[in-house]
């Protein structure tokens, strides 16, 4: 057994130290309860996080903190005006600026920094770095989970929760699906010390999240917390076609991305012409809308592993830290019936997730379409509307009062 797997079996295996691995640690932890956490990363600081803020929503991500007992210390690292929210044609012609007033129900906060703050708040040695999961399955003879590991060790816990995102290793213990390609793919980038290299990309994309969005292709950025400016360029496209694609030539690839772009703007252009860093294809791939599974001892999942679904819903982070903290409740709430808890998890789990996929499908048509952005303003003066309509029944309920 090595020093990154650990001598002493754990009673709880969370295997992936994700934001949504990481919270449900804490919060079993706040109970009193201790958990192992499994990560195929040698170190914390052994991959970058990404640049793209995350917005905590009040019923989601905020809920899960307050469970954590982390709330405070997440409002300290709240992004000032991280809610601005910019809409812009092909053209470059705004159609949408609005300015976050500060009043906002959906904080925004650095991914990495959220993170370092979960893993600060476990006890030393809950994480064990350097454990790639290469098999798990039933423990032979007995009840509980045995999880091999890259290195050849082996464990047998007795409870499992794979945290370990698109493509869990756990998952298959419970279900047969896998994810398929959506039909987007994008290429990530990232233009550094923006202000000051790259003043005009920074005025058009503004201080909060920016879409430039048309003929099925676009453009989604945000400036980081560490003054870059963090860039997806996404488009519809043949599940293959970043294979034909030379991204080690950082030449060639900017070439090959700007002829997908051709007629836009040339200062949506310019984005990927001022592109500093490598650029980074990825695919957009999701699990069916109604993903579930039969109750399965021992085992259950959340976030990714669970619900894989496209980005455009805004929800991954938050619901992987609502699953995590539901999860850690439930436990918590059952010390000893772990079974009536993971039941009692996944009814709430599973409609909850079915919803937020379907509307992160439609989300990923709303904005990859030939007639966008027009879909995302409608979106966003739907929202408008209900806000308004909200406001009005408030402040009618409270006349007289």
């Amino acid at each position: 057994m090595t020093s990154a797997i650990g001598s002493a079996r754990p009673r709880i295996a969370i295997v992936g130290a994700g934001l949504g691995g990481l919270t449900l640690a804490r919060v079993l932890h706040v109970h009193g309860i201790e958990a192992a956490v499994f990560d195929l990363e040698t170190s914390a600081a052994a991959r970058g996080q990404g640049g793209m803020m995350i917005d905590l929503h009040e019923d989601a991500g905020q809920r899960a903190l307050r469970a954590a007992g982390l709330y405070e210390e997440f409002e300290r690292l709240v992004s000032p005006g991280g809610q601005t929210v910019r809409i812009l044609d092909k053209d470059a012609n705004v159609l949408r600026d609005e300015t976050d007033a500060g009043a906002g129900a959906r904080p925004e906060v650095d991914r990495a920094d959220l993170r370092a703050l979960l893993l600060g708040a476990l006890p030393e040695g809950t994480v064990r770095w350097g454990a790639r999961v290469t098999e798990a399955r039933p423990a032979p003879g007995g009840p509980g989970h045995e999880l091999t590991f890259a290195d050849g060790s082996v464990i047998t816990v007795d409870l499992l929760v794979g945290a370990d995102g698109a493509w869990s290793r756990i998952r298959p213990l419970v279900s047969s699906a896998r994810p398929g390609y959506t039909g987007i793919s994008y290429v990530e980038f990232e233009l550094f010390d923006a202000n000051a290299r790259h003043p005009e990309s920074t005025a058009l994309v503004g201080g909060g999240s920016f879409f430039a969005l048309g003929d099925d292709k676009g453009f989604l950025a945000h400036r980081a917390t560490d003054g870059n400016l963090h860039v997806y360029a996404g488009l519809r496209c043949e599940e293959q076609w970043i294979d034909t694609v030379e991204f080690a030539d950082a030449a060639a690839a900017r070439c090959e991305l700007l002829a997908h772009f051709g007629g836009w703007a040339p200062e949506l252009r310019r984005l990927i012409e001022q592109a500093d860093s490598a650029l980074v294809p990825r695919r957009v791939y999701a699990l069916p809308v109604r993903h579930d599974w039969p109750r399965t001892r021992g085992v259950t999942l959340l976030g990714d592993a669970a619900h894989l679904m496209s980005p455009f819903a805004g929800e991954g982070a938050n619901l992987a830290m609502i699953d995590a903290a539901d999860l850690g409740l439930a436990l918590a709430a059952h010390p000893g019936d772990p079974e009536r808890a993971l039941a009692a998890y996944e009814a709430v789990l599973f409609p909850r997730a079915a919803v937020t996929a379907a509307e992160a499908a439609e989300g990923l048509e709303t904005v990859f379409n030939g007639q966008a952005p027009r879909g995302l303003l409608e979106l966003f003066a739907a929202f408008d509307a209900a806000r308004a309509a909200a406001a009005d029944s408030v402040g009618t309920t409270g006349v007289g009062g």
